[in-house]
């Protein structure tokens, strides 16, 4: 997307990449054929918001920490925080080379999480 000057569909798919993963993170977690106990589990298991994930997921603790430690991390991680599934619908001022580097370069976010799926 990026090569094809496609910065708001770059950003979008960055910011989806992140939410997909931490999908992985809450299935790992649960066990085969494990049925939630309660309808509001599943649907945070079904939201957009980064934020619910991370809880969901059971990573804010290891988050905060790691914003901490890393300032470097904590600067993507500020940079991805604030996607939406609603951003592909925004007209501009999304900076798809940004979330790119923010999820998948040095300190990304991506390469966070999948260390813990």
């Amino acid at each position: 997307m990026l090569r094809a000057r496609r910065q708001l569909g770059a950003y979008y798919l960055a910011g989806y990449a992140v939410e997909c993963a931490l999908k992985a993170c809450i299935a790992k977690r649960r066990k085969r054929f494990e049925f939630p106990p309660k309808r509001r589990s599943v649907e945070k298991m079904y939201s957009h918001d980064l934020d619910t994930l991370l809880d969901v997921a059971g990573l804010d603790a290891q988050l905060r920490k790691e914003i901490a430690a890393n300032p470097n991390f904590a600067a993507n991680w500020n940079t991805v925080k604030d996607w939406t599934a609603e951003s592909r619908y925004q007209a501009s001022g999304l900076n798809g080379k940004d979330m790119y580097n923010a999820v998948a370069g040095p300190n990304g976010v991506l390469p966070w999480i999948r260390l813990r799926w």
